[in-house]
C-alpha cells in the first residue's frame, strides 16, 4: 500500500479518553475526586447487597441518590478538564458546553431511576413481598452520611449554579413554608431555614427519614406495605427535585435566552440605538453558552460618514458587562438609487437625445359644437375648462427631428437668433405636410375668431 510519511496515527475512542483522563489527573485538585469517586463506588457494592437481603425497594431508592453522587463526581471532573481546554478550530465557543450536558445527563439518569422505581412499586402493591430489616437502618445512615459528606466536601461548581438558577421543587416550596413557621417562633434559625435549602442535601434527610419511619413501622406492626409507600415517596422527590435542572440545562443546550436577562438586555440594545452614527440595531440573538457565560451576536447599521471602529468600540463596551462572548457586525448605510426608466424601450424608437415625444391635443373638425356650451369648439382654442374631453385622455404622439444634441431637448437652436426666427421656427408633425407656428399651433386652422384665413373674413 501507499506510505504516507510524517502522517499523525489515528487514536481510537478509548485511546482519546485515556489521554484526557490523564490530563485530568495531573491536576492535584482532581485526586480529592477522584478518591471519593473510589469510595462511592465500595458504597454503592454493599448498598445493592444490602438491598437484595432486606429485600427492600425503599432502601433501593435511596441508592439510587448514591449513584448520583457519582455522576456529580463526574461532571466535577468535566468541569476540571473543561477548564484545561482552550479553544479550539472544531470548539470555537470553548468547551464550557460539555458540563452542561453532563449535568443534563445526570438529571436525566436520576429521573429514569425514580420511574424504574414507581414501575417496581406498583408491581408490589399487587404481590407485598416480606421485609428483612436487618440492615435497613445501617444502610440508610450509611448512605446519608457518605451522600452529606461528598455533598458538603467538595464544592461541584456546575450543580451548584444549576441549583442556585433553576426553579424551585415542590419540595422546596414546602420547606420553605414549614421554615418560616419555625422562624417565627425560633428566630435565631433563619439563617439555616430561611435561604433555599440545598435541593440535594434535602433529598438525602427527606429519603433518610422515610426509611426510618418504614423501619420503625415494620419493627412495630410488621407493615411491609409501607416499604413500597416509602419507595413511591423517595422516587416521587428525586423526580421532582431532578425535573427543573433537567429543564433549565435543556435550555441552556437549545441556545435559548435566559429569562432573568431579558431585560437588561433590552436595556443595553436601548442604549446602543442611540449612540452617535448608529441607525438601526437588528438579527441580535443572545444565548447562554455554559453556566453563567452568555454570547450573543449583533449586526449594527451606522451612516456613511461614521467610523467604524468608534461605533464598534462603543457598542463592545456597552454589551461585554453582560455578554461575555460578543460579535458585531458593523456595516454602512446604503443610499439607493432610483433607476431613470423602468419601462423597455422598442426597438424602433431610435436614441432619446434625437427623438423627443411630447403630447398633442387631437384634431377635430371645426363645425363640432361643444357639448357644454353652445360656442363652436375651435382647434386654436383651448378646451373648456370642466370638458371632459380634456388633453391627457386620447393624446397623439408627436417627434420632434433633433439633427443636433441640445441639452433642454425642445429643438430650438440656442445662441444669437432674431425674434422672429424664433416665433415662425415650426415643427414636423407625422402625416402632415404643413408646418405649425408657435403661437397657435397650426397653420391651417384658423388663429382668431371670425377669420378662415389669415387677413380673409369668414363668410
Amino acid at each position: 500500500g501507499t506510505i504516507h510519511l510524517f502522517r499523525k496515527s489515528q487514536r481510537s475512542l478509548v485511546g482519546k479518553l485515556t489521554h484526557e483522563f490523564r490530563l485530568v489527573a495531573a491536576d492535584r485538585r482532581s485526586w480529592k475526586i477522584l478518591l471519593f469517586g473510589a469510595i462511592n463506588l465500595i458504597c454503592i457494592g454493599f448498598l445493592l447487597m444490602w438491598c437484595s437481603s432486606t429485600n427492600s425497594i425503599a432502601l433501593t431508592a435511596y441508592t439510587y441518590l448514591t449513584i448520583f453522587d457519582l455522576f456529580s463526581l463526574v461532571t466535577c471532573l468535566i468541569s476540571y478538564w473543561v477548564m484545561m481546554k482552550k479553544p479550539s478550530p472544531v470548539y470555537s465557543f470553548g468547551f464550557e458546553r460539555f458540563e452542561v450536558l453532563a449535568v443534563f445527563a445526570s438529571t436525566v439518569l436520576a429521573q429514569l431511576g425514580a420511574l424504574f422505581i414507581l414501575k417496581e412499586s406498583a408491581e408490589r402493591f399487587l404481590e407485598q413481598p416480606e421485609i428483612h430489616t436487618g440492615r435497613l437502618l445501617v444502610g440508610t445512615f450509611v448512605a446519608l452520611f457518605f451522600n452529606l459528606f461528598t455533598m458538603l466536601s467538595i464544592r461541584n461548581k456546575p450543580f451548584a449554579y444549576v441549583s442556585e438558577a433553576a426553579s424551585t421543587s415542590w419540595l422546596q416550596e414546602h420547606v420553605a413554608d414549614l421554615s418560616r413557621s419555625i422562624c417565627g417562633i425560633i428566630p435565631g434559625l433563619s439563617s439555616i431555614f430561611l435561604p433555599r435549602m440545598n435541593p440535594f442535601v434535602l433529598i438525602d434527610i427527606a429519603g433518610a427519614l422515610a426509611l426510618c419511619i418504614t423501619y420503625m413501622l415494620i419493627e412495630i406492626n410488621n407493615y411491609f406495605a409501607v416499604d413500597t409507600a416509602s419507595a413511591i415517596a423517595i422516587a416521587l422527590m428525586t423526580f421532582g427535585t431532578m425535573y427543573p435542572m433537567s429543564v433549565y440545562s435543556g435550555k441552556v443546550l437549545l441556545q435559548t435566552t435566559p429569562p432573568h436577562v431579558i431585560g437588561q438586555l433590552d436595556k443595553l440594545l436601548r442604549e446602543v440605538s442611540t449612540l452617535d452614527g448608529v441607525l438601526e440595531v437588528r438579527n441580535e440573538h443572545f444565548w447562554t453558552l455554559g453556566f453563567g457565560t452568555l454570547a450573543g451576536s449583533v449586526h449594527v447599521r451606522i451612516r456613511r460618514d461614521a467610523n467604524e471602529q468608534m461605533v464598534l468600540a462603543h457598542v463592545t463596551n456597552r454589551l461585554y458587562t453582560l455578554v461575555s462572548t460578543l460579535t458585531v457586525q458593523i456595516f454602512k448605510d446604503d443610499w439607493i438609487r432610483p433607476t431613470l426608466s423602468s419601462v423597455p424601450i422598442a426597438n424602433n424608437i431610435l436614441n432619446l437625445s434625437d427623438h423627443h415625444i411630447i403630447p398633442m391635443p387631437s384634431l377635430k373638425a371645426a363645425d363640432n359644437l361643444n357639448p357644454v356650451t353652445s360656442t363652436p369648439a375651435k382647434p386654436s382654442s383651448p378646451p373648456p375648462e370642466f370638458s371632459f374631453n380634456t388633453p391627457g385622455k386620447n393624446v397623439s404622439p408627436v417627434i420632434l427631428l433633433n439633427t443636433q444634441t441640445r441639452p433642454y431637448g425642445l429643438g430650438f437652436n440656442h445662441g444669437s437668433a432674431p425674434y422672429s426666427s424664433v416665433l415662425n421656427q415650426g415643427f414636423g408633425i407625422p402625416g402632415m405636410g404643413a408646418t405649425q407656428g408657435f403661437r397657435t399651433g397650426f397653420t391651417n386652422v384658423p388663429s382668431r375668431y371670425g377669420t378662415n384665413t389669415r387677413g380673409q373674413p369668414q363668410p
